[in-house]
């Protein structure tokens, strides 16, 4: 964000080196989908979390496995289904007779990186058990407050077309979210790679390639990347955008448009600039703002998507450019 200190080359080049690092050892289990480990590690360098939406078998829970792999720190998986309690998810506190007081047992959120597969299982009790710990980075239970370890980042995965005893994400819990991507069906090439199985290797195989102590310093770096003035008009225009397009009933949060401009510093920086372009902020607006939609009934009932509704607000919003030059409409 906007910053005194000014990033060096050198830290440039070596946030992009490492992020690179993380993306291709990442790459070598899920095929043929390098945007999707870009967003993914931009939302680990942005402070934010993962929603992964997609049908079963095209490999979310193996793209958060190989995430929690190559960082070498604390990651557990909660197996979310109807009858896990909040207690199971967070912790919980138990008297020992032996000191005769309470102790507080940590539960699984408790890691520098926590897989929650299939989180639209767990009932909306269960799941609010979340909602502090992935906005505040800590957990109350019995009136205590106990931090997690840093950094922390909750990979959620969630099947949308199987509904039977699904319960679905309330705007709250999709609001701490900072992307939702979709990792989609492979093309031709890449699952006849899968099917040969040669080149296949479990995500428990893969290396370290960091570890949290310097991914602490790397969220550092990105939080030094410079965004101009009229970057953030824009980001808030494209907001704004949302929030009277005819066809949404509820628009981007304020919270949103910091989440997009966040997210937009790590993306630059993986791309190996310390400053951000509209071009960075276009590429993330679908994966940052869509969940965070609710469109009307009309549209629902038509079949809009919330991908061509932001389409249509990129394109009415002028993209600023360089002093001296005539605002041109996005693209």
């Amino acid at each position: 964000m906007t910053t005194t200190t000014q990033l060096t080359p050198h830290e440039v080049t070596g946030f992009a080196s490492t992020a690179a690092r993380l993306a291709g050892e990442i790459s070598t289990v899920v095929l043929g989908k390098p945007q999707v480990v870009r967003l993914t590690l931009t939302a680990l360098f942005a402070q934010g979390h993962v929603l992964l939406e997609d049908v079963p078998g095209v490999g979310k829970t193996t793209l958060a496995r190989a995430v929690a792999a190559t960082v070498h720190g604390h990651w557990r998986r909660i197996q979310f289904t109807p009858d896990l309690l909040p207690a199971d998810v967070s912790g919980v506190t138990i008297f020992n007779q032996s000191t005769q007081g309470f102790e507080f047992h940590p539960g699984p959120v408790f890691a520098n990186i926590v897989i929650a597969d299939e989180i639209n299982r767990a009932s909306p009790k269960t799941q609010s058990a979340l909602l502090e710990v992935m906005e505040e980075r800590t957990v109350t239970v019995d009136g205590v407050r106990h931090p997690v370890p840093r950094p922390f980042l909750v990979v959620a995965t969630q099947n949308p077309v199987e509904m039977d005893g699904t319960y679905r994400l309330p705007e709250a819990q999709l609001d701490r979210f900072l992307v939702r991507l979709s990792v989609g069906y492979p093309d031709e090439q890449t699952e006849i790679e899968v099917l040969r199985g040669a080149t296949l290797r479990s995500p428990e195989a893969l290396d370290p390639v960091t570890d949290t102590a310097t991914v602490g310093q790397l969220i550092q770096l990105a939080q030094r990347v410079h965004i101009a003035d009229p970057l953030y008009g824009y980001a808030v225009r494209l907001a704004a955008g949302t929030r009277t397009h005819p066809q949404i009933r509820v628009g981007v949060s304020p919270r949103g448009v910091i989440a997009l401009t966040r997210a937009a510093c790590a993306y630059a920086l993986i791309g190996g600039r310390g400053f951000v372009l509209p071009e960075d902020l276009k590429a993330l607006l679908e994966p940052v703002f869509a969940h965070r939609l609710l469109l009307t009934a009309d549209a629902q009932l038509r079949g809009v998507t919330a991908a061509e509704v932001l389409a249509d607000v990129v394109r009415s919003v002028p993209v600023p450019l360089p002093a001296g030059q005539p605002a041109a409409a996005g693209v």
